[in-house]
């Protein structure tokens, strides 16, 4: 088989063979990259919202345990469900004896990137009274 010839002449991207105009696909997946960007953000920080609500409900469950346990004894309740939380939980809690050992206590789950509040948690607990 004999070689090919070759040729010095390269296709010219304003060309009228090429498709889509004279740039063609050049760049395309850049700005599709940058045009998804802001979702990723969007998607990343709707799921550590989605883990720091959990953490909030988790924590919350934790205090309502600690002061359903210091009310059974005597002690002060809501000093103790503070105690248990940690700082950035411990800002704005409730905390409500309901009576016969039984204490709720009521957090807010801290927002991402300053977004506004999207509400409360609430846990509650019963530990038989020891006195």
């Amino acid at each position: 088989m004999p070689p090919r010839p070759r040729s010095d002449r390269t296709e010219s991207p304003l060309a009228p063979g090429r498709a889509g105009g004279a740039r063609g696909d050049d760049g395309q997946a850049a700005v599709e990259l940058v045009a998804l960007l802001p979702l990723a953000a969007l998607l990343l920080a709707g799921t550590w919202q989605l883990a720091i609500a959990g953490h909030a409900t988790w924590a919350a469950g934790a205090a309502a345990r600690a002061a359903a346990r210091a009310t059974a004894v005597g002690e002060d309740a809501r000093a103790a469900a503070r105690r248990q939380l940690p700082g950035a939980l411990s800002h704005d809690v409730r905390v409500e004896d309901r009576g016969d050992g039984t204490v709720a206590v009521r957090v807010r789950i801290p927002p991402v990137l300053g977004l506004p509040v999207l509400g409360h948690t609430t846990a509650t607990a019963h530990f038989r009274p020891q006195r």
